[in-house]
């Protein structure tokens, strides 16, 4: 089957005739310019024509050359309207895209799918709740994550907010659950929940530096792995539990109650993925996130 010259040929010979300049085609398209004479050259051999009239000093399209510009630019518009619509049907068509995200950011993470799934073309959203560890297997194939800090290395990141840490949950029947506000001191000799997961600059290892360093001493209680747990353990009487602001709003039990606590500490979190196996997808969930933080 014929198809004609190739798409770079003539791409080469609209932009020789747009600046009238071998040399600035050349410094444009990265290429020397003897390539570019070569590229024009072929391309005139293809067609049986001569498209330009060159000496040292000046370059001018031929009689020829200037009926067929018209044609290669429209040709060149149509290939780009191609690539794009090609763009738009891969990501209508793709495999749907995983969502890791801590609980704390299910609204966030519900939005997100809801938006993406109203879109044109919509963008299919599988929700995934996973601690730390779950979170950073998923990134290992087509997936976006919302983690806390510290972030896996190797991936990409960005988007990071922060979740103000402003409540301290107390079982029901305990004296601190009638109190207005409660400071750091008032753990002292107090059973702290906390989770088994506490890397280096995460909150969990800065909030016990900062025990240490205000001298309030303390006794460590059930490690747990998810923030229900760790409510179900504070009704039990085994301890109380730095909670973040939207657990506090979220949550509604009888057998606890969530204290105003001064801490002026966060959770930090970001947006994680692999760029290895990032796709339209990837990308799209990505920007859709960081739009929604900007709000």
């Amino acid at each position: 089957m014929e198809t004609g010259p190739p798409l770079r040929d003539i791409a080469c010979y609209v932009l020789v005739a747009q600046r009238m300049s071998f040399s600035k085609a050349a410094t444009e398209l990265g290429m020397s310019q003897s390539a570019v004479s070569q590229t024009i050259a072929r391309l005139e051999r293809t067609l049986d024509l001569r498209l330009f009239d060159r000496s040292s000093r000046f370059v001018q399209l031929t009689e020829a050359g200037k009926m067929l510009l018209p044609h290669a630019e429209e040709l060149l518009d149509w290939a780009q309207s191609f690539t794009a619509e090609a763009t738009r049907l891969a990501v209508e068509t793709g495999e749907t895209i995983r969502l890791a995200y801590c609980p704390l950011t299910g609204t966030l993470a519900a939005q997100i799918a809801q938006w993406l799934g109203r879109r044109t073309p919509p963008i299919n959203v599988e929700l995934r709740p996973a601690d730390w560890s779950s979170a950073t297997a998923e990134l290992g194939r087509d997936a976006v994550a919302i983690m806390t800090t510290p972030l896996p290395a190797g991936y990409s990141t960005t988007g990071r907010f922060h979740i103000p840490v402003a409540h301290l949950a107390v079982p029901a029947v305990d004296p601190l659950a009638a109190a207005t506000r409660v400071h750091i001191g008032q753990l002292a000799r107090r059973t702290l929940l906390m989770p088994r997961h506490r890397p280096p600059g995460s909150f969990w290892a800065q909030f016990l530096s900062r025990l240490q360093a205000e001298g309030v001493g303390f006794r460590e209680g059930d490690e747990h792995d998810s923030w229900s747990t760790a409510l179900d353990l504070v009704a039990a009487r085994r301890g109380v539990l730095p909670a973040p602001a939207p657990l506090a709003e979220m949550v509604r039990r009888p057998d606890v109650v969530f204290v105003p606590f001064d801490l002026g500490m966060s959770l930090t979190y970001g947006i994680v993925w692999s760029a290895e196996h990032a796709t339209a997808q990837t990308l799209a969930v990505v920007q859709a996130i960081q739009a929604h933080l900007r709000r």
